[in-house]
């Protein structure tokens, strides 16, 4: 089962913003939360932010618990 959380209206370049998803892209969104708040970059918070929205959604929606989950 996939979740989807969208981040729109982002005023900080794609590129700086995919330094950050290549880095965090794979790993089980604990370890990737642990990176974000670790990572002293402009993008790491709304990428937090983006990471958090759909760690709810996975809650809300499909009753998911956040161990299961990783950044695809």
């Amino acid at each position: 089962m996939e979740t989807v959380a969208k981040l729109k209206h982002l005023r900080i370049s794609p590129r700086k913003i995919r330094l950050v998803a290549n880095l965090i892209k794979g790993l089980d969104v604990s370890e990737a939360k642990f990176q974000l708040e670790n990572l002293p970059k402009a993008s790491s918070g709304p990428v937090l932010k983006l990471i958090n929205s759909a760690i709810a959604n996975a809650r809300h929606n499909f009753n998911l618990h956040e161990e299961g989950l990783y950044v695809k």
